[in-house]
C-alpha cells in the first residue's frame, strides 16, 4: 500500500473513531453531574410542601442533573421506613427526609457505613431524634418556643394553656416539654393532652378546651395537619390559639401566628443537598439553624382579636409581618 493510501486510511479511521470518543466523553462528563435524590415527606401539609418546593427550586438554580423520586408516607411510620428500603434498593445518591419521622427512618436503612448521605429538615432537635452522624446533615426548623409561650400570655392574659402533641413524635415530645418549661418559667398552668394520629386532634383539644385560656399549636406535624379541628374547637369555645406555623392557617382564626417561613426552610435544605452533591462531607455540614429574623414571620388576626375583646399593642403591630383584618391578609 502506497504511503498516500495509508494517509487517507488513517484519516478515514481517524474520521469515524475520534466523534464516538467525543460523544463518549461528553456522557461521560454529563454522567458525573447526573445524581438520583430520593425525597421522603411525612405526609401532605402545607409547611411541608413548602420545604419540598424550596428545596426543587434551590437545586434548579444549580448546574446539577438530578432526578428525584418524591415520596409520601401519609403519616405512616412504617411506611417511612418503606420508602426508606425504596430509596436503598434504586440505589439514591442522597435521600432527604423532611419531618423528623421521615428522616429517622432514612437514617436507620442509610447508617454511616452505608455511605449515602441523610440530609433532614423541618427536623426540631437533631440530637434528641438521634439525628448526628458522619452521613447526615440537614436544616432545623426549632422554634424560639419560650418566646411564643411569652406573647401568648402576654397578649392573653392567659393563665392556663393547653398544648395537643403527638406522643409518637419525637418533635412533638420535645416541643410539648418546651412549652411546659415555659410555662413553669412564667407561673401559668401547662395542660397537655398526647394523641397517636390526626385524628384523635380534634378529640383531645375538646378534652382540654374547657380547663384552658388558651392554646399553643407547635410545628407537631401531625397536629399541624388536623389544625382546622383545633380552629373549630377554640372558635366554639371562644379561646384563643397561637400556631407556630401561621402559613398553613391563613384562612383559620388563630390570634397569633409566629413562626418560620418553610419555603425558606426548603430553600436552605437545596443548599445543603448540593454541598453534599459537590463532595461536603454531611457530618462537616451538621444542623444548619435558620437565624435571619426576616425568615421568622409575626402574624395577628385582628378580627378574632376583636371578637374575643383583646388589644394586640400598636408595637407589637408594627412588628407583624402578616395581619388579618376585615377578612383580609394584609402582608407588609
Amino acid at each position: 500500500m502506497s504511503h498516500l493510501r495509508i494517509r487517507q486510511a488513517i484519516a478515514i479511521v481517524l474520521a469515524l473513531i475520534v466523534p464516538f470518543a467525543l460523544v463518549a466523553a461528553g456522557q461521560q462528563e454529563a454522567g458525573a453531574k447526573s445524581f438520583r435524590v430520593g425525597i421522603s415527606k411525612l405526609m401532605p401539609h402545607p409547611a411541608l410542601d413548602a420545604v419540598e418546593q424550596g428545596v426543587r427550586d434551590f437545586l434548579a438554580t444549580t448546574d446539577l442533573e438530578i432526578s428525584y423520586d418524591l415520596q409520601n408516607a401519609n403519616g405512616d411510620i412504617a411506611t417511612a421506613s418503606s420508602i426508606a428500603q425504596k430509596f436503598k434498593s434504586d440505589r439514591a445518591d442522597v435521600v432527604v427526609g423532611i419531618a423528623t419521622p421521615s428522616a429517622q427512618a432514612l437514617a436507620q436503612v442509610f447508617p454511616e457505613r452505608s455511605g449515602v448521605p441523610v440530609v433532614f429538615s423541618a427536623v426540631t432537635d437533631a440530637d434528641e431524634a438521634g439525628l448526628v452522624a458522619t452521613n447526615i446533615a440537614g436544616v432545623s426548623d426549632k422554634n424560639p418556643v419560650a418566646a411564643q409561650i411569652a406573647l401568648l400570655a402576654e397578649v392573653t392574659g392567659a393563665k392556663t394553656i393547653g398544648n395537643i402533641y403527638a406522643s409518637g413524635e419525637a418533635n412533638g415530645v420535645i416541643l410539648m416539654q418546651q412549652a411546659k418549661a415555659a410555662c413553669e418559667a412564667l407561673g401559668i398552668s401547662f395542660i397537655a393532652s398526647a394523641v397517636a394520629n390526626t385524628a384523635e386532634v380534634k378529640m383531645a383539644a375538646q378534652s382540654i378546651i374547657d380547663r384552658v385560656d388558651a392554646i399553643y399549636v407547635a410545628t407537631d406535624n401531625t397536629v399541624c395537619s388536623a389544625i382546622v379541628s383545633i380552629d373549630d374547637v377554640t372558635k366554639r369555645a371562644n379561646k384563643p390559639y397561637l400556631t407556630a406555623d401561621p402559613g398553613g392557617a391563613k384562612e383559620l382564626d388563630f390570634l397569633i401566628g409566629w413562626g418560620f417561613d418553610y419555603y425558606v426552610i426548603g430553600l436552605e435544605t437545596g443548599r445543603v443537598i448540593e454541598s453534599v452533591l459537590r463532595g461536603s462531607k454531611a457530618g462537616e455540614i451538621g444542623t444548619v439553624y435558620i437565624e435571619d429574623p426576616k425568615n421568622f414571620e409575626l402574624w395577628f388576626n385582628l378580627d378574632v382579636a376583636e371578637r374575643l375583646g383583646y388589644t394586640i399593642p400598636q408595637s407589637l403591630l408594627q412588628e407583624a409581618a402578616h395581619i388579618v383584618q376585615g377578612g383580609t391578609l394584609i402582608s407588609k
